[in-house]
């Protein structure tokens, strides 16, 4: 039996990376991947497909380019489904490639099959590697799938989830989406932008309730003027699938509401994949939801086992799942490096338009006990969202009136995702709207969202400020 420092079940973000941690402080490193290729949800159902999916759709829609230079014509393109997945199935080869490569070059044994743990320190893996390896530490790093409520019949040709969803056989001549958190978010915008009727149905009284309400609100405004149909504190009653791919799904509201679809994605929650693993067996203490509980070094109830990633719940973020997989390894070894996650990232929404946020919202700031105010900009008005031809979208501070310090940043609009990160280096500093003002930025760009941004909280604060 080949014995190893550390041994990884699952080659999604946080996998990846501890094993290369590992590896590169000198450890003997076994990473054992059910599939034939390493990446897990982030790389082929999850992170990278819908984010490459909605620059597809982009593109392909022309939406953000009409009108943009005197063009007063329909600028979207007839695509085949193949076309639309083209850069989606690339971009997911590409990073495959990229994987490979670093556990090539940390020189991390790759065994493909299902691992389950014999006891703490040994793992039965089985076809096609059909073996037994044993290891001093175990990191569990499996990843979550999609949830699946019995009353839903999956067929993954017309009633999908969400990972399904990326392997469509055509388009959908209508959508019907129920779940409004992160995912059925994002997919509904996607398609809406492809000018496909979408409805979109969710529990709640809002979409994406962590966010900043105006946030949530602004998002709801956009959808609707794509043409979604958004039904909120509703749910699924029924849903009768066609008899043939030509009828379509009638679906049954609790409220009574009836929705005829040609295709429905179910989006609410996903579960740990745990299932398999032994980890009952083991004695591995378990949460909710399928997931796996730990302390703050990652640690479960038994010493030598790890986890990490979507498999220990929230956040379930590619971003954190890589650095929890870091710090577990710290802790394994007591090697250089980060032992613990930031306590404050950013989130980001890939839908369209993009959505990011970092730090207290204003209810947040308010709830905290802070005399919390705030200060806007409008992409409309800034020189470079006039040249991107940008209609939509502003940036909220939120500042605390006393000290005008910095408290929370949140974005809708254009490349949201990329300009979030100067909010949080001035979160995490307390930073204050005079030393955004005081910053000198490349002209024209949309970080000049904050400058005015912050004039505008200045505003507020003196008593004069701008309405909207």
């Amino acid at each position: 039996m080949e014995h190893f420092d550390l041994i990884v079940i699952g080659g999604g973000p946080a996998g990846e990376k501890a094993s290369a941690k590992a590896a590169y402080f000198g450890k003997k490193v076994a990473i054992v991947e059910m599939h034939t290729e390493p990446g897990g949800a982030g790389v082929h159902t999850g992170t990278l497909p819908s984010k490459t999916l909605k620059e597809t759709a982009l593109f392909l829609s022309g939406k953000n380019d009409k009108g943009l230079f005197g063009v007063d014509k329909d600028l979207r393109r007839n695509v085949s489904i193949e076309d639309f997945y083209y850069r989606k199935n690339y971009v997911i080869e590409s990073e495959v490639k990229a994987i490979n490569h670093n556990l090539k070059i940390h020189k991390i044994h790759h065994f493909i099959g299902r691992g389950e743990l014999v006891d703490k320190n040994t793992l039965k893996i089985s076809e096609p590697s059909n073996t037994t390896i044993s290891g001093d530490f175990i990191l569990i790093s499996t990843g979550s799938y999609p949830f699946h409520p019995a009353n839903i019949p999956f067929d993954f040709k017309r009633i999908h989830d969400s990972d399904s969803i990326l392997s469509l056989p055509r388009f959908p001549k209508s959508l019907c989406v129920l779940g409004g958190g992160v995912i059925g978010c994002e997919y509904t915008t996607i398609f809406a932008a492809k000018g496909i009727p979408v409805s979109l149905v969710d529990g709640r009284n809002e979409l994406l309730p962590f966010l900043d309400s105006e946030m949530s609100s602004a998002l709801v405004d956009q959808m609707r003027q794509d043409g979604v149909d958004v039904f909120f504190n509703d749910g699924l009653k029924e849903i009768i699938p066609g008899a043939n791919d030509s009828e379509e799904i009638k679906i049954t509201l609790n409220s009574g509401k009836v929705i005829h679809c040609d295709m429905f994605l179910f989006a609410a929650g996903r579960s740990g994949r745990i299932s398999g693993l032994g980890l009952e067996q083991v004695g591995v203490k378990l949460g909710k939801r399928e997931t796996i509980e730990v302390n703050s070094e990652y640690r479960t109830n038994i010493p030598n086992i790890f986890a990490a990633g979507d498999v220990i719940g929230f956040p379930a973020l590619a971003s954190t799942s890589m650095d929890q997989g870091r710090a577990a390894v710290t802790h394994m070894f007591s090697t250089q490096g980060i032992n613990q996650i930031a306590t404050l990232f950013p989130y980001g929404i890939y839908t369209i338009p993009e959505l990011s946020a970092v730090g207290l919202s204003e209810k947040e700031a308010k709830e905290k006990g802070y005399d919390a105010l705030t200060g806007k900009a409008k992409y409309k008005d800034m020189a470079r969202g006039k040249i991107l031809g940008t209609q939509d979208g502003f940036l909220k501070l939120v500042f605390d009136r006393k000290t005008f310090v910095v408290l929370g940043v949140h974005i809708i609009g254009n490349i949201a995702t990329e300009i979030i990160h100067y909010g949080m280096t001035l979160v995490e500093n307390k930073k204050t709207l005079d030393d955004i003002i005081s910053v000198v930025f490349n002209y024209p760009t949309l970080h000049d969202l904050y400058k005015y941004a912050a004039f505008d909280g200045l505003g507020a604060a003196a008593g004069h400020k701008i309405k909207d």
